[in-house]
């Protein structure tokens, strides 16, 4: 009897378009770029797709609006986990709170930020998805920092409701330039805003 044939080898297993790696890549990509080249208010999801090359309702089943692509995009321009833990507390908070400035001065970040945040006020679940991928992961980076800090004397231990505050005194003077455009967003801000929170608390200390 003649040895039965072997079938053909498949090409490769065919991936799921709601979990492929790569289509999430392009889609962000395309989202940028066409933020990039109508704005914000002139946007379309069936632009990311042509731009894409994907189907529409693919893109649909990653994200269900505009508004959640662009978050979903606006993550990929910001470091979320900005501020690392070297042991020298003023350092880090500077390195960390500055990867905002970078990105509000050196991406489209800048200008996405103002529309996208009046979004969020009228959309309570596209707000807590900018909390929860955005906003949250970068905070608890420079939560932890704090904290270590804190056990090693170099700051007062902080209670839930004083590490909130300070977690929003760090960043809030670099949000609040880039929505206003009043005074100018640089390094400097940052380092002001670090030092006297890092001073006072150390002052505080010793009191």
């Amino acid at each position: 009897m003649p040895p039965t044939p072997t079938p053909p080898r498949a090409a490769g297993r065919q991936k799921d378009p709601e979990k492929d790696p790569e289509i999430d890549a392009v889609v962000r990509t395309a989202t940028l770029d066409g933020l990039a080249e109508v704005g914000y208010a002139e946007f379309t999801i069936g632009q990311v797709a042509e731009n894409a090359g994907v189907y529409r309702p693919a893109t649909y089943r990653r994200r269900p609006s505009k508004q959640h692509l662009i978050t979903d995009a606006v993550a990929t321009l910001l470091v979320t986990t900005p501020t690392t833990d070297t042991g020298e507390l003023r350092a880090d908070l500077v390195a960390g709170v500055s990867t905002l400035v970078t990105a509000f001065e050196t991406t489209l970040l800048g200008r996405v930020l103002p529309a996208l945040v009046a979004d969020l006020a009228g959309d309570p679940e596209l707000r807590d998805t900018f909390l929860d991928e955005v906003f949250h992961t970068r905070r608890r980076s420079t939560e932890t920092v704090l904290r270590r800090a804190a056990e090693r004397g170099g700051i007062p231990e902080l209670d839930d409701t004083t590490m909130r505050f300070t977690l929003d005194a760090l960043a809030a003077p670099v949000y609040y330039r880039a929505l206003f455009r009043h005074a100018p967003l640089d390094h400097t801000l940052v380092t002001a805003g670090v030092d006297l929170l890092v001073l006072t608390g150390r002052a505080s200390q010793a009191g």
